[in-house]
């Protein structure tokens, strides 16, 4: 028996793939955000480890899509311009180059939004 397998069950899997990944990877190395000039540093790595990996379970398993795609909107926000901004003063390509998975991230995940919500109305 087969099933259809839409274009957004792709991205909803594969955006969550990505998180999930991050947030176990976060947990794994935490020596990741090390170079990272942040108070708290520690704390807001578990943080936003968790949030990734929950997020990300709530998207592959279909739930509450559209909440769960919140935070990680602003948790790829804050990466760009906590890690990817400040690349601007070297070139603008090497920016781009830099920042181009949080980029497509971002709008696969304003894409999931912006599906969830009026899929719901």
């Amino acid at each position: 028996m087969f099933t259809t397998f839409s274009a957004i069950t792709l991205i909803r899997y594969l955006t969550a793939y990505v998180f999930i990944i991050s947030g176990l990877m976060k947990l794994i190395n935490p020596a990741i955000v090390s170079g990272l000039d942040l108070p708290f540093s520690v704390n807001i790595m578990f943080a936003v480890a968790m949030l990734e990996i929950i997020c990300g379970i709530f998207i592959v398993i279909n739930k509450q899509v559209r909440n769960a795609v919140i935070p990680l909107i602003i948790i790829i926000l804050a990466a760009i311009l906590i890690t990817k901004m400040p690349l601007l003063e070297t070139n603008i390509l090497t920016f781009l180059f830099e920042a181009r998975l949080d980029i497509v991230m971002l709008i696969l995940l304003v894409t999931l939004y912006y599906k969830y919500s009026i899929s719901n109305v």
